[in-house]
């Protein structure tokens, strides 16, 4: 695994009678934490599916490091070696009697050696903290821990890139922080990720990155930049981060506030300025 880019360029995607991309154009960087954000049906899994080799485009292309995606059998086996997508459900995905199998499946389909792909299998659940679940039956496991297995599987296949798709949707607090340490897990590991969510909170918290999907295009930037536009961020049907309307209503410069910690040290800034003012 390694750090690669990853583009869309002009990408035109849609369904019979329906156009869900036209024209959108993303870069994932490499090693660059990438929230796609937007409402329901804007077409944030269409742009995943189209980046990951899984839907084919009318027009555009999708490029790794530069490398335009080629739609030929051996072209898209390829790419799917370097991007992984995975989706919102994990039982869309997961059908093997237990977690190891499971995770397994990816490796065994790429003929590789069998203690290749026991090794494979090991580094994936130890990413994802599942290798006390490696014999446990799928139908025995928590939502959560079904979501981590269908990462781990995506992960076994060593990708440069690994695309999700709502990995925190239906999680509870605890399940959420398990997500985001996997996902931690996976960076140390030289693999750059990119989650669609609709948690603005989580998305300003986590990303470097925000990719707005609205209108068939997509808008990019900084991540404060993007959910601290607020004409964007109503034509998104999304919300403000809370942060940023505090930061707003008080009066503070939103840039570098990602969370409710930020927030507190900017404000302290703020005040011991105005504390020194008054002094002078």
């Amino acid at each position: 695994m390694g750090h690669l880019s990853l583009s869309g360029n002009g990408l035109v995607v849609g369904y019979p009678g329906r156009r869900v991309l036209d024209g959108a154009d993303i870069v994932i960087p490499a090693g660059g934490r990438v929230a796609l954000l937007g409402a329901n049906g804007s077409g944030k899994t269409t742009l995943l599916r189209a980046l990951s080799g899984a839907l084919p485009v009318e027009s555009g292309d999708v490029r790794v490091d530069g490398v335009p995606l080629r739609r030929s059998r051996s072209g898209l086996r390829a790419h799917r070696r370097t991007v992984q997508l995975v989706l919102q459900d994990p039982d869309d995905q997961l059908f093997a009697a237990d977690v190891a199998r499971d995770v397994s499946f990816g490796p065994m389909n790429l003929d590789l050696p069998p203690d290749e792909v026991a090794a494979r299998v090991g580094e994936a659940l130890e990413l994802l903290a599942l290798s006390d679940l490696a014999d446990r039956p799928i139908h025995e496991l928590s939502f959560g821990q079904r979501k981590r297995v269908a990462i781990a599987g995506a992960v076994a296949m060593r990708p440069c890139l690994v695309l999700l798709d709502e990995p925190t949707a239906g999680l509870d607090p605890a399940g959420v922080q398990e997500m985001l340490g996997a996902l931690a897990r996976l960076e140390a590991a030289d693999t750059t990720v990119v989650i669609a969510t609709h948690d603005v909170d989580l998305a300003l918290s986590w990303a470097h990155i925000g990719a707005v999907v609205v209108d068939g295009a997509v808008y990019q930037g900084e991540i404060a930049d993007v959910l601290g536009n607020r004409e964007l961020i109503a034509r998104a049907r999304l919300r403000t981060p809370t942060v940023l309307d505090i930061a707003a209503e008080l009066g503070v410069s939103t840039r570098g506030i990602t969370d409710a910690a930020s927030l507190v040290v900017r404000l302290r800034e703020a005040a011991s300025r105005g504390a020194e003012r008054a002094e002078s």
